[in-house]
């Protein structure tokens, strides 16, 4: 069982929600995450950017919304395609995943400050180990 604070997650959404009305929010992400790794700029080579960018929006959403106490339905789903039959999105990428996230927010997000940094962590924390578990 996740346990994550109220107050952690009501800073995750009220921060989320002042980047991810902005799309160039969403670009400079994957502009960090793929010059992460060249095995990670290799994934997304031949991939339509601006669906993936819908994606993420979701995907960032449904971490927010699981650390709200939300199903973890969603989360099992990317886990699954995610996995080593899927994508093969390998476990230790998730780790360059969350810091170009941290990046991009302290960005864009006008109020990042440690304290904002430190929620978002512990926030998405348990979903990104449900999806990466899946592996």
């Amino acid at each position: 069982m996740r346990s994550v604070a109220s107050k952690d997650s009501d800073i995750v959404f009220q921060s989320y929600g002042r980047c991810c009305n902005n799309e160039i929010f969403f670009i400079d992400f994957y502009d960090r995450f793929m010059s992460s790794s060249p095995a990670i700029f290799e994934r997304f080579r031949e991939t339509d950017m601006k669906q993936q960018r819908h994606l993420l929006r979701n995907g960032i959403m449904q971490l927010v919304l699981y650390s709200r106490g939300m199903s973890d339905a969603k989360l099992r789903s990317l886990g699954k395609s995610h996995d080593r039959h899927g994508y093969n999105i390998r476990p230790e990428w998730y780790e360059l995943w969350i810091e170009a996230l941290i990046a991009t927010l302290r960005e864009h997000d006008p109020v990042f400050s440690p304290e904002v940094e430190t929620a978002w962590r512990r926030a998405i924390a348990p979903g990104v180990e449900l999806i990466r578990g899946a592996y």
